[in-house]
C-alpha cells in the first residue's frame, strides 16, 4: 500500500483493535473514575459530604498514578495483567493497563468538571432538603453534562495516544504496525501511514464531542 510492506487488511485490523482497547478501557475507566470523581468532590473540605479520611486517602492515590508515564506503568504491572487478562500479550491484555491509566486520568478530570457547578445550585438543593445522592443525581451531575462529555473526549483521546504505546508490548493496533513495521522494518511510509490514522481520529472524535457538549448546554 502506497508502497509501504503493509496491506488494507492488516490496517483495518489495527484499526478495529485500536478502538476495540479504546472502548473497552474507556467503559472500565468510567466505572472507576466516575465514582472516584464524585467522591472528590462531595468529601473534600465544605463537600455535601464532607470526609477528610477518605478524601486524603483517595486524592494522592490519584496524583500518583497520575504521574507514572504509561510506557512505565504498561511494564510495571505485567504480573497484574496477566493474572486478570491471562496474558500480558495482545489486545485483551492491553486492556488491563489502558484502564488503571485512564481511570486516574478520568477521575480528576470528572472532578474539575464537578467543581464547574456553582455553590448557588447546591445551598439550593440543599435548602430544598435534597440528600447528597439526591444532589449528585439530580444536580451535579445534569448541571455539569456539557463538561463531562468535553472530558470524556479528552479521555478518548489520550487513550488513543496510550494505544498507540501498547504496542511496545505486543499489545496490537495501530502503535503495534508502527513500531513492527515502520520501526523494525525501516518502513517510513508504514509509519506516515499510522500517525495519519491516528491525526484522522482525533480530528474525527474532538469536534464530535465539542458539537454534543455545545448542544447539551443550549439545553
Amino acid at each position: 500500500m502506497f508502497g509501504s510492506s503493509l496491506d488494507s487488511a492488516q490496517l483495518i485490523q489495527a484499526l478495529y483493535e485500536t478502538l476495540h482497547m479504546v472502548t473497552m478501557s474507556l467503559i472500565f475507566g468510567t466505572l472507576i473514575g466516575l465514582p472516584l470523581g464524585i467522591l472528590l468532590v462531595i468529601t473534600r473540605k465544605n463537600g455535601i459530604w464532607e470526609n477528610p479520611f477518605i478524601y486524603h486517602l483517595i486524592n494522592p492515590i490519584i496524583n500518583i498514578l497520575r504521574s507514572i508515564p504509561f510506557i512505565i506503568l504498561l511494564i510495571a504491572i505485567v504480573p497484574l495483567t496477566k493474572l486478570i487478562a491471562g496474558t500480558s500479550i495482545g489486545t485483551t491484555a492491553a486492556i488491563v493497563p489502558l484502564t488503571i491509566y485512564v481511570a486516574p486520568y478520568l477521575a480528576r478530570l470528572i472532578e474539575n468538571s464537578l467543581l464547574e457547578v456553582g455553590d448557588g445550585i447546591i445551598e439550593a438543593a440543599e435548602a430544598m432538603g435534597a440528600t447528597p445522592f439526591q444532589i449528585i443525581r439530580h444536580f451535579l451531575l445534569p448541571e455539569s453534562f456539557g463538561s463531562l462529555i468535553l472530558t470524556i473526549t479528552t479521555a478518548i483521546i489520550g487513550l488513543i495516544g496510550a494505544t498507540a504505546m501498547a504496542g511496545a508490548v505486543g499489545g496490537g493496533g495501530i502503535g503495534d504496525l508502527a513500531l513492527v513495521y515502520g520501526y523494525q522494518r525501516f518502513d517510513n511510509i508504514a509509519i506516515l501511514i499510522t500517525v495519519v490514522i491516528l491525526v484522522v481520529l482525533v480530528q474525527i472524535i474532538q469536534p464530535i464531542g465539542n458539537y454534543l457538549a455545545r448542544k447539551v448546554r443550549k439545553n
